[in-house]
């Protein structure tokens, strides 16, 4: 277990600050996220004595106004907030936030920031598989459960007693997988027929085949992926990610969710999946709907040219800006107002990003737009490269609705499920790969592929049967920046039911991910109600084998 008290986060303001009048060199510091700040030794305080205060101290007298004091408070802080502006386009701004994060978080949280060390990957584009897939049916090719099937799994394993599954009352005999596995690459993996388009892309991929979580339902489980915690309340990956560094793109989110457009519902938990959590709400995903407008007033009404809504939010910002001065501790404020201003520039940023009939359409065509069972998740994986490419630091694209036959969940009918989902995902994200690397992007863009949880080895039953929750086993796999492609890490027992060996957590995975992005999992924390967070809590370990 690491220590918390090796590194600590501020976010605009220092934590109990030393007196003006002790002096700097005299101080000890302490690695604050990616930043220092001054820590003075006990011992120190114990002899320090304060100066006496001289009579003329007490006299008021008019103190010099310099440069800076003026740009801070004339005009409620405007000379700033237009010198920041200018500094970032000069880039002046991004090398300051380098080297003291704690500074520029208050005058622009999103801007871009280095890592503990040289990332291998500058983006991520996660393909969450909601509803939780059969492993055994895609990527855990395990042909003696042939051997095994239709015999009770207290065959194999006597001390089943129905506690992992969902539906205690449906269980029925181990069950081979319906599909046809083959080989594919060099690597020779096993590659299901509902997947041959992925099949093509199996040596860019590392294969994680001993994944386990901690719940077996799904709005827990669904939290613990995201969030690393199987409760409501904690700030997702995707947060995590921006928090630490920032956005390549001062005009649009640094983290973009996408979910269902086929009216099949969002997953379970809803916009709990993509929170910032108790982190400043500029860092939460920003959800784009499905169908219609993508975002609230993105388009800006008829009646209000652009020197009109320049004006109007000027004013707002003011008004702001003089509350936040008063309320200078709420970091909320602060996200709000720079809302607005992200919110403006992406009016003309956004539906230029979001416009995919401007790609070639050999393009369009390789990510399977215009077929009718794919459409849909092709225009997603499409918009996700065109938001990368543009600079966007995280983007998450659920593959699938809210529960049962609407998503990845096949308690019923596990063949039709996952021929029906496989099908809409496919060619989209098989083209994703492609697209990417022949654009060089795949070198610096991490592709993850992984639900919530596994499904069980044996059957539910029903006059079509499906397959119930299995939190002990699923599988996932990982594409592009860093990663060792063509390998298996890890293995289940000979059925698939649970994860046997090199076992990788949840917490592994975040731990992983953020280490591509170059960030140190135990030092990427935050203090909330006395304590210091991260992404994977007290526990975690980077898989080094997968890398690169």
């Amino acid at each position: 277990m690491s220590s918390f008290t090796s590194s600590r986060v501020t976010h605009g303001r220092v934590e109990n600050p030393a007196p003006a009048w002790l002096d700097r060199a005299d101080h000890e510091s302490e690695v604050v996220g990616f930043t220092q700040v001054p820590r003075i030794p006990f011992s120190s305080v114990e002899n320090m004595k304060r100066p006496a205060i001289a009579d003329s101290a007490l006299t008021i007298s008019s103190p010099s106004l310099n440069r800076r004091h003026l740009l801070r408070r004339a005009g409620c802080g405007f000379g700033m907030v237009g010198l920041a502006a200018m500094l970032q386009q000069h880039g002046v701004l991004e090398q300051a936030c380098a080297s003291d994060l704690s500074e520029d978080r208050s005058l622009n949280p999103l801007a871009p920031r280095e890592g503990h060390f040289p990332a291998k990957a500058k983006h991520v584009i996660w393909i969450f598989v909601n509803g939780g897939p059969s492993h055994v049916d895609t990527w855990n090719y395990r042909p003696e459960l042939t051997k095994w099937n239709g015999k009770s799994i207290r065959d194999f394993d006597s001390e089943f007693k129905n506690t992992t599954g969902f539906f205690k009352n449906s269980v029925g005999k181990l069950m081979q997988s319906p599909f046809k596995f083959k080989p594919h690459g060099e690597s020779g993996k096993m590659v299901p027929e509902i997947f041959p388009h992925l099949g093509k892309h199996v040596d860019k991929m590392a294969f994680l085949l001993s994944g386990h979580t901690d719940s077996n339902n799904h709005s827990p489980a669904l939290f613990a992926m995201n969030t690393g915690m199987p409760r409501m309340g904690f700030p997702c990956v995707g947060s995590w990610a921006t928090y630490g560094l920032g956005s390549e793109s001062s005009n649009l989110p640094g983290f973009v969710v996408m979910s269902d457009p086929q009216g099949r519902g969002l997953p379970k938990g809803h916009a709990a999946n993509w929170s910032a959590g108790f982190l400043p709400g500029v860092y939460q995903g920003t959800y784009l709907r499905p169908n219609g407008q993508p975002i609230d007033n993105l388009v800006r009404p008829d009646t209000m040219d652009d020197s009109g809504q320049r004006r109007q939010l000027d004013l707002i910002k003011q008004l702001n800006q003089e509350h936040l001065e008063k309320n200078f501790s709420d970091g909320e404020l602060a996200a709000r107002i720079e809302s607005f201003e992200l919110a403006f520039r992406m009016q003309t940023a956004a539906p230029e990003a979001l416009d995919i009939a401007s790609e070639p359409k050999h393009v369009q065509e390789l990510y399977g737009v215009g077929n009718d069972r794919c459409d849909h998740f092709a225009r997603q994986c499409l918009m996700s490269r065109r938001l990368v490419e543009r600079g966007v630091r995280f983007v998450q694209i659920y593959s699938g609705g809210m529960e049962n036959q609407r998503s990845w969940d096949g308690h019923n009918d596990i063949e039709g499920n996952h021929r029906q989902f496989a099908g809409e995902t496919d060619q989209p994200v098989a083209g994703l790969l492609a697209d990417l690397q022949q654009r060089g992007l795949l070198d610096e863009t991490l592709i993850v592929w992984c639900g919530e949880f596994g499904r069980l080895p044996i059957a539910q039953t029903g006059a079509k049967p499906g397959r119930d929750h299995n939190p002990h086993c699923f599988c996932a796999w990982l594409a592009g920046a860093g990663i060792k492609g063509g390998m298996d890490y890890g293995a289940s027992d000979e059925i698939g039911f649970k994860a046997a060996e090199d076992k990788v957590h949840v917490n592994d995975l975040h731990a992983t991910l953020l280490h591509l992005m170059g960030i140190d999992h135990e030092r990427l924390t935050y203090k909330y109600n006395g304590r210091r967070f991260r992404l994977t809590d007290v526990a975690g370990r980077v898989i080094e084998e997968i890398l690169a």
